[in-house]
């Protein structure tokens, strides 16, 4: 099984503002490779906030493709008419088993409490993160405590307009 994190960082680290806001990120950006990784990946694995974030988007932006819903509170979820959708629950560990189980191979993950429980477990293999060149002074970090380091092997860096810096790494390496 290979999980991805592909993500928007301000420069100061932050992946968005304290109410979870994203109003920063630009939308005018030439394509940075997201719609090539959404097409690979078999699943989305995301928290709850971040659930809740994507459906203030104004319609469902994942299309057919399958979405875990990280939450204790599955009785919260309710996906939108037409998502293949699923609330989820268990450590990272036993999330990753039940997917592949399933037949699954790759994983996009997303949120920032989910990225930072899955990065600590050791299931990210792949970080891609992409530096908007703004400053928000706080928000939701991208990283957080760790109970190790966690080593990254650079693959590349690419610019793109209007001045994002993407990064991707190989983690473990």
């Amino acid at each position: 099984m290979r999980c991805t994190v592909f993500v928007g960082v301000s420069v100061d680290g932050f992946i968005a503002r304290p109410d979870g806001g994203i109003d920063w990120l630009p939308d005018d950006c030439e394509p940075h490779g997201f719609e090539e990784l959404f097409a690979a990946v078999d699943a989305i694995v995301l928290g709850r906030k971040t659930y809740e974030t994507v459906l203030g988007f104004g319609g469902w932006v994942y299309g057919s493709k399958p979405v875990v819903v990280l939450t204790s509170r599955p009785d919260a979820i309710t996906p939108p008419p037409g998502a293949v959708c699923e609330a989820m629950g268990g450590t990272p560990r036993e999330i990753v088993d039940r997917l592949e189980a399933r037949g699954m191979r790759e994983l996009y993950i997303d949120g920032g409490v989910t990225v930072q429980r899955f990065l600590e477990a050791g299931l990210i293999q792949r970080l891609i993160v992409t530096r908007i060149p703004v400053l928000i002074g706080s928000g939701i970090p991208l990283f957080g405590p760790l109970s190790r380091d966690v080593h990254l092997a650079h693959v590349a860096t690419r610019t793109y307009r209007p001045g994002l810096v993407q990064s991707e790494y190989r983690i473990g390496e």
